[in-house]
């Protein structure tokens, strides 16, 4: 306020002066040309009296802004402690997001470590706050899937070679590593295996990739095996 009456001074003695001298030297100005620059500074005034509101108008509408950023500001301290976070753990946070993001979209590392990956970020409570939250457990959850559905759609050939068989395919590390699972490789391949039992060497099998129900299948199926006792003679 005290920059608004100070201006608002200066512009009144400028205003004074210049009439004074005006005055000085009225002799030699007509009565036209006296009231011709009466006219032009009274303009000036004018002019500058708007330039001032203005300027003022911009100095209140910039504190605003800053009583609304302060405010802002508050509400993420108050937050940041809901979740128990600190500015260095939300940076931190931050970078791990942007870094499993980037990994996400080229397809990047292993799935399984981007599983988890995403999994840890999900369960940690800065992924509540609204920076994060959509992002965390909407958009990037939507690309993993997506992911998982590539490479579950994936399928890859296997020449049969002496000695193999359904089994024996099947429990490979490369493809299942579970023989259980070797129902899936038959019923990939019915148009080339009559009996599951009878593989012949040359044969090329499809070999389709696991989804989440089929694996959760075949393992429980493995973990409840138990071997029949040995028969005694």
């Amino acid at each position: 306020m005290k920059s608004y009456k100070l201006i608002a001074g200066i512009l009144s003695l400028l205003l004074l002066l210049s009439v004074s001298i005006m005055a000085q030297e009225e002799k030699e100005m007509t009565q036209e040309e006296f009231q011709n620059e009466m006219n032009r500074l009274t303009q000036e005034k004018i002019e500058l009296t708007k330039e001032v509101n203005e300027l003022k108008s911009a100095i209140d509408a910039l504190k605003a802004k800053q009583a609304a950023l302060e405010s802002i500001d508050d509400s993420q301290k108050e937050l940041y402690a809901l979740v128990g976070a600190t500015d260095a753990s939300v940076a931190r946070f931050r970078k791990d997001v942007a870094m499993l993001e980037a990994q996400l979209k080229r397809r990047e590392g292993s799935l399984e470590d981007a599983k988890l990956a995403l999994e840890n970020l999900q369960k940690n409570k800065i992924s509540a706050l609204p920076e994060f939250n959509d992002k965390v457990h909407g958009q990037m959850q939507r690309m993993l899937d997506a992911w998982t559905q590539e490479e579950a759609n994936k399928v890859v050939n296997y020449t049969v070679v002496r000695g193999d068989y359904l089994w024996k395919i099947a429990k490979k590390d490369k493809f299942y590593g579970n023989g259980f699972a070797w129902p899936v490789i038959y019923n990939a391949n019915r148009d080339l295996i009559k009996d599951p039992d009878l593989i012949y060497p040359k044969q090329v099998f499809k070999i389709p990739s696991l989804n989440d129900a089929e694996k959760s299948k075949y393992d429980k199926a493995r973990s409840n095996y138990k071997p029949a006792p040995p028969t005694q003679d």
